[in-house]
């Protein structure tokens, strides 16, 4: 990310008061830009963590990346970025196939890697923490608070005030941009409620996003490096299998503890046919799909499943954000180049650009 210069801001680029929602990747690297850029910046979090669909689910047998699995690096700036967090991002060798037969078994060998596969340490929520720490302890990242509406600040119209709900005040006031670094279907929706932005909904519109099931086991029956893993000897797969999309093995990445532990991640097609699936309905077929899959039939003492309404990009906007320089309102995150850790990194840098 750009560093901090010494010279004073432009008048053109005057410190500035900005909110930022939400704070995966893309909303973590707008703020972060606009703060070294000399702006004033709070970014606000329903979850009670910052990262996003980089996230890391806990568990008494070890973490699972339940959403991304790994980024790539192709941007420089995403490279000279990752560069601030020596230690936390290492290579994961994936050994990844590719699942072809009607029933998803593995008939061909093992796909040559285009490119490294990067993951965070010791989950993949780890590198979002990090550079969110900052905000945090400057008093500026508010977590597990909704932002629920926009509206203009009936002191100062030319500002902007936020309706929040959970944690601490419910107004939030004296913002003079807002930026909106979420799903694309959960953007739109506060702007509609809102009634602002009309201008961004019509380019929102154009996007696509499916959801993801998302199913974790644990078999804490087999564990590394004293006992040979169970099942296949490949790490990860692309899978044809009707119902699941990629399987990976967790414990195979740096970092990991040692009880096998696997994340398996329903299609799209799946998914949104059975997105308001009982967990449990869901649970059960995703891992009848796993064991025909991967042949392990052992009973898993740990199987919880977790529902990504807005997960991968099937449309994007392709273009790396929105600006609505009448409203003072953005719009960003991976849906605006694709799915790619390093288009959400993208895509709030260029918004913070557009800003600063």
């Amino acid at each position: 990310m750009p560093k901090k210069s010494s010279l004073p801001l432009p008048e053109s680029a005057a410190r500035r008061n900005i909110a930022v929602v939400g704070a995966g990747i893309a909303g973590i690297a707008c703020a972060r830009t606009l703060v070294q850029a000399g702006h004033r910046v709070t970014v606000f979090e329903k979850s009670r963590e910052a990262g996003g669909r980089m996230a890391t689910r806990d568990s008494e047998f070890g973490g699972f990346d339940h959403g991304t699995q790994y980024f790539t690096v192709r941007d420089a700036r995403f490279e000279k970025a990752l560069a601030t967090a020596s230690g936390l991002v290492r290579p994961w060798s994936a050994n990844t196939v590719r699942i072809l037969d009607e029933l998803g078994r593995v008939v061909a060998s093992a796909l040559p890697p285009k490119e490294a596969h990067w993951v965070a340490t010791p989950g993949m929520n780890a590198l979002v923490k990090q550079w969110a720490q900052p905000l945090a302890a400057a008093g500026r990242l508010s977590l597990e608070t909704e932002v629920v509406r926009l509206e203009r600040d009936k002191l100062h119209p030319e500002q902007w005030q936020l309706q929040t709900e959970g944690a601490g005040s419910p107004v939030h006031s004296g913002f003079d941009s807002v930026v909106l670094a979420l799903p694309s279907p959960q953007a739109h929706a506060l702007l509609l409620s809102s009634q602002q932005g009309k201008p961004l909904m019509a380019e929102l519109a154009k996007v696509s996003v499916a959801p993801c099931w998302t199913l974790m086991l644990a078999f804490p029956q087999a564990m590394q490096p004293t006992m040979v893993h169970l099942g296949p000897h490949w790490n990860a797969a692309r899978s044809t299998h009707h119902r699941i999309a990629w399987l990976a093995r967790e414990s195979s990445k740096p970092g990991r503890g040692p009880i096998e532990r696997w994340t398996v991640q329903a299609s799209p097609e799946w998914s949104q046919r059975h997105l308001e699936d009982d967990a449990e309905r869901v649970k059960a077929k995703l891992l009848k799909a796993f064991t025909e899959v991967t042949g392990i039939r052992a009973e898993p003492p740990h199987a919880v499943v977790h529902r990504w309404r807005y997960a991968q990009t099937l449309q994007p906007l392709e273009k790396t954000h929105v600006w609505d320089a009448k409203s003072r309102i953005g719009v960003c995150g991976d849906w605006c180049l694709g799915h790619r850790v390093e288009d959400g990194f993208v895509s709030g840098l260029e918004m913070a650009l557009e800003l600063a």
